[in-house]
């Protein structure tokens, strides 16, 4: 039911006592109707909503009903009905329709949003002007500024007729300066001072990267979720009664300054007196219990009692149950400020899968999906698979977004599907670009690349890195799935260019690498990976009378060798990010074997162990530890080109790349058949920037050192402890629409004669 507004009822009044002395007490039968004054509105409509027809008798009350009918449908800023020899003329005048609308001055919003924000409030092109939508239109874009903070801005509409009765609407809008949060005071606050209450404030007052977060404007959403982040602040510290009393938010008179004043009452301190399991439980409560992280005699830490039912939940899901519930109920002590909890277990009803079905999917092929899924159909409902694949087509790359839901089979109660929705990203990459090291100086760089040949999942790539000091052209083809048991394989065509005289303080010499190779790859289980490769390389050696070692080299064994070369390496990857982990561990052994079907025979052994540990929703300390050794076989010395390096933005920060350890009488670098690393990095967000997923900062202690048997002259070094080099820094890693960026400022604590510092290093853009 259509409401009139006064203005509406008043004329439609005046229209009805205008036509009574027409018709009062003189009913008549309609012979026609006529309607007149219509300009885009067809007359059936007008038709449509008389409550009279030919023929039909035309009376006092059928006249107002058409007059407020007719008034009622918008379409008329005035109705008249007369009558003549049993004619009814109905005569209208149309509202003008709405031929455009434009917005000026507008710079917060782009205007296709704010036309769709308008377009909810009624007002569009083609639609019906009516002035109270308009009004209301600028009550929306208010709103829409004010949300952002703009409380001083001014909207001024303005109506020009147009031809066939439209109107262009034009907003004219000065939008003024954002209002600035000057201050937020937390009142009743006992236990804890208000500045650490404000750490968990999105909201802040200006600082000097505000100007890029915007966390000083205003928000009413934002403000409700630092509500609901200082209530988890005092949740987490076992202040149970905590609450907040009000919220107070005033603007300054010359709409430029915001005081927002939160009231809280944070009550006593509680912790937890006993954790109990109740309901039907399934899984013997000795494993139960085990997943409990609320401890009797600890300080009630609200995130603990949601991890334990959530673990739980999910363990029961392991077995079928897929609608598992878990309720803790309290019981407070308030006395003796304790609580104790129970946990009540309702397992549900054990479903199993019915069917697995994948959309989304327009490019890859169904199989290159489906080998990905862990559940099975006609097998019970395991929670910890499903997670597991949607974890492994993350993984693949070929997909913007990938969900998978559970919903019940219909009229059944024991059966569920497992729907995967994706979203399928372009996987063919054709890229060219430029990075900068302190090391190698410019480095252009290209590929053309398809993760996703053809649907089948194989990959092809051919990469070129050009560099002062490594040039790398390189040709791979991968197929992950060559056996149905995922063994992969994959084929290799390279060349690579090493010219070191460009380096200060490394040994003149140059190689050129040709090789081809191909490799396997076996996944023992879902987080170890083991990889064989055999490869065939030759190796073209130049040297100056200066290269000392490197000259040596060729002297004895020629500028040109070969080699048959088998890799192998084991990996566990556990961590829950690439770029950004705050949790996990990745560990990495890897072997390269010269063997005796080519000149150069050797060995050299790595192993890797790096491990993150969240200390707080902010801290994250990562560990890393390397190690590696290699020397030759039959008699053979390592060949010096295949020496570990120390040093640089990879391994010890704050000195030059390459240059820790041995070292020839010119002092310039040779590397060594023995290597050490350590590294402890404490990761935490940029000041003021706590939201950017892409930027964040670190502190960071380095050591480690490149060492070798010593010769005749004394100029190797064998390992020991008191010849590690150590540094400290701070360091800035930046997802940049160009490629990773990395800065560090490190100062070297432990450094011994000869060692080339260089405290500022940064990387920009990726290379191939």
């Amino acid at each position: 039911m259509t409401t009139m507004t006064p203005s509406r009822l008043t004329l439609a009044l005046a229209a009805v006592f205008a036509v009574q002395p027409v018709f009062a007490g003189e009913p008549f039968v309609v012979k026609d109707i006529r309607v007149e004054g219509i300009q885009r509105t067809e007359a059936g409509t007008v038709f449509s909503y008389l409550p009279v027809k030919v023929g039909e008798v035309m009376t006092d009350e059928k006249t107002a009903a058409a007059i407020k009918a007719l008034y009622a449908t918008g379409f008329f800023k005035d109705v008249r009905l007369e009558a003549s020899d049993g004619v009814v003329i109905v005569t209208v005048e149309e509202r003008p329709s709405i031929a455009t609308i434009t917005l000026s001055g507008i710079k917060e919003f782009s205007a296709d949003d704010l036309k769709a924000g308008l377009k909810q409030t009624g007002l569009a092109e083609g639609r019906v002007l009516d002035r109270a939508m308009l009004d209301k239109a600028e009550q929306e874009l208010q709103r829409q500024y004010f949300n952002r903070g703009k409380y001083a801005v001014e909207i001024k509409s303005t109506l020009t007729p147009l031809e066939r009765n439209r109107v262009a609407v034009q907003f004219d809008v000065v939008e003024g300066d954002s209002a600035r949060i000057r201050q937020i005071n937390i009142v009743g606050n006992r236990d804890f001072k208000e500045k650490t209450l404000l750490k968990a404030f999105g909201s802040t007052t200006p600082g000097w990267l505000t100007w890029y977060t915007k966390s000083d404007q205003y928000s009413k959403t934002r403000l409700a979720g630092d509500i609901e982040a200082l209530r988890s602040f005092y949740l987490n510290r076992g202040y149970i009664e905590f609450n907040v009393d009000s919220t107070q938010v005033s603007i300054s008179p010359d709409r430029q300054g915001i005081y927002i004043t939160v009231n809280v009452t944070e009550g006593p301190q509680y912790t937890v007196s006993d954790v109990k399991l109740a309901g039907q439980m399934l899984v013997p409560e000795a494993e139960l219990r085990k997943l409990v992280t609320v401890k009797p005699g600890e300080v009630f830490v609200r995130d603990r009692l949601t991890e334990t039912t959530k673990k739980i939940g999910d363990r029961l899901g392991n077995d079928g149950y897929a609608f598992a519930n878990v309720n803790a109920v309290p019981e407070i002590d308030k006395e003796k400020q304790t609580v104790a909890f129970t946990l009540f277990i309702d397992p549900g009803r054990r479903v199993y899968v019915n069917r697995v079905n994948v959309a989304g999917n327009t490019k890859t092929r169904d199989e290159v999906v489906r080998r990905e899924i862990r559940q099975m159909e006609g097998a019970y409902y395991d929670a910890e698979k499903i997670n597991r694949s949607r974890d492994r087509l993350n993984r693949l790359g070929y997909f913007n977004e990938v969900n998978i839901e559970t919903p019940s089979v219909a009229g059944t109660t024991d059966q569920v599907d497992v729907n995967v929705s994706v979203a399928e990203r372009s996987t063919g990459n054709i890229m060219l670009g430029a990075g900068f090291s302190s090391s190698e100086g410019l480095v252009l760089s290209g590929s053309v690349s398809q993760a996703n040949v053809f649907g089948t999942g194989n990959r092809l790539t051919a990469q070129l890195n050009s560099g002062s000091v490594n040039t790398v052209y390189s040709l791979s083809y991968t197929n992950p799935y060559y056996t149905i048991d995922g063994i992969s394989l994959g084929y290799d065509v390279y060349r690579r260019d090493v010219d070191a005289t460009s380096l200060d303080n490394v040994a003149d010499y140059k190689t050129s690498t040709y090789g081809t190779g191909v490799r396997f790859g076996l996944p023992v289980n879902e987080r170890d990976f083991i990889s064989f490769g055999l490869t065939y390389e030759q190796t073209s050696l130049t040297t100056t009378a200066t290269s000392g070692v490197q000259y040596d080299f060729v002297q004895e064994f020629g500028e040109d060798n070969d080699t048959l070369r088998l890799d192998t390496a084991w990996a566990r990857d556990t961590r829950n990010s690439f770029l950004f982990p705050t949790n996990g561990v990745f560990q990495r052994a890897a072997a390269e074997v010269g063997t005796p079907v080519g000149s150069l025979q050797y060995y050299k052994l790595s192993l890797q162990h790096q491990q993150f540990f969240p200390l707080s929703n902010s801290f994250t300390l990562m560990l890393n530890a390397e190690a590696g050794i290699g020397d030759g076989l039959s008699g053979k010395p390592l060949p010096f080109f295949k020496n570990f390096y120390a040093g640089g933005t990879s391994s010890v920060r704050g000195f030059e790349n390459g240059t820790l350890g041995p070292k020839d009488i010119n002092g310039d670098a040779l590397g060594g058949d023995t290597r050490v690393i350590a590294n402890a990095e404490l990761f935490f967000p940029l000041p003021g920037l706590k939201s950017d997923q892409s930027l964040r900062m670190s502190a960071f202690i380095d050591a480690g050192a490149a060492f070798g048997p010593r010769d005749e002259n004394g100029l190797y070094e064998k390992f020991a402890f008191d010849d590690l080099r150590y540094s400290a820094g701070v360091a800035i890693l930046w997802v940049s629409p160009l490629g990773p960026l990395k800065f560090s400022l490190a100062q070297p604590l432990v450094k011994k004669d000869g060692d080339k510092t260089e405290v500022f290093q940064f990387t920009l853009g990726s290379t191939f």
